[in-house]
């Protein structure tokens, strides 16, 4: 008797949570790939970070803040942060304009607007090396003696003297020319985020601002402006995760440069782990990177996940 109540309260409990069970299941190996792959992995470096390891030999004794004591008094590291920070100023604000301009553009009801939507967007297919790549030879600066290549060699050719420049080779220039890179690759992604939150606004309310005599400027100012300010947010918050851990941009476009010119925390992360061997060093920096990612994301995700439920309650 026993064994059939016990029996018949698991086939209950099993056709009630049935649905949950097996998703639960499902999601199993995704899980512990995750946590492995992921979660296991930052500990591991954390550990790493905060160890004597400096050298093929493994050395995982405690060296309390020293690592990133002397990191943050590294003068390559302090470059690297400042051009990081550059980096990141040009690449996002120039992605939030562009992008912004583009949707506009697309919003006027252009006849040719799939192909011209499409040709904005396709620089995101290419992968950042490709794109490295292919400005590298565009900012090739040249010399009149050995002949101007790239952007130079254009405005040699219509006149534009005055806007010749060393581009990724200049002291001055190289992280930005690196920045107009990457913000060519991805405004287009921008655009995008753009186009879909200005096509939801209702159109009741250009309607409404047409018939009290708004001008287009006023009614994009006044009325697109404040309503796509959550795009914008995400926007910020997906650039700027791309840009503090750009690497592969900078691998394939100029490197550190001349006097880490174009220097990042990544690149110095990865050539001084796998090139110098100094795996505390390098973890330390990938341990300050997620800090600052971290800081980034993990309160836009806190903010949309407080926001969704008081929609929902």
């Amino acid at each position: 008797m026993k064994e059939k109540t016990a029996r018949y309260a698991l086939g209950r409990l099993w056709s009630r949570h049935r649905d949950r069970f097996c998703a639960l299941l499902s999601l199993l190996p995704s899980l512990a790939l995750i946590f492995v792959f992921v979660y296991l992995l930052i500990g591991w470096n954390t550990v790493i970070a905060f160890s004597k390891w400096h050298g093929l030999k493994s050395d995982l004794s405690f060296n309390g803040l020293k690592n990133f004591i002397e990191l943050f008094h590294d003068e390559r590291f302090q470059i690297g942060m400042r051009n990081m920070g550059v980096f990141a100023l040009v690449f996002i604000s120039g992605c939030i304009v562009l992008g912004f301009l583009l949707a506009l553009l697309l919003d006027q009801g252009l006849k040719w607007e799939s192909f011209f939507r499409n040709l904005y967007i396709y620089p995101l297919a290419i992968s950042l090396v490709v794109t490295g790549v292919i400005w590298r030879w565009l900012f090739t600066p040249g010399s009149e003696l050995t002949g101007w290549i790239g952007f130079n060699q254009l405005f040699d050719f219509v006149g534009l003297h005055f806007l010749k420049s060393g581009w990724h080779t200049s002291q001055s220039f190289g992280i930005v020319a690196v920045a107009i890179a990457a913000t060519w690759q991805m405004s287009g992604y921008v655009m995008a985020m753009y186009l879909a939150a200005i096509r939801s606004i209702p159109v009741e309310l250009k309607e409404a601002a047409v018939i009290d005599g708004a001008s287009p400027y006023r009614y994009y100012l006044h009325i697109v402006i404040p309503l796509v300010r959550t795009t914008t947010v995400s926007a910020v918050v997906i650039l700027g995760h791309i840009a503090l851990r750009v690497f592969d941009l900078i691998a394939a476009m100029t490197g550190s440069g001349k006097g880490f010119i174009t220097d990042v925390p990544a690149f110095y992360m990865w050539q001084t782990t796998f090139q110098g061997n100094r795996f505390n060093r390098g973890a330390a920096i990938a341990l300050i990177l997620l800090v600052l990612i971290s800081g980034l994301v993990i309160p836009y995700i806190a903010r949309t996940y407080s926001t969704s439920d008081e929609q929902g309650g």
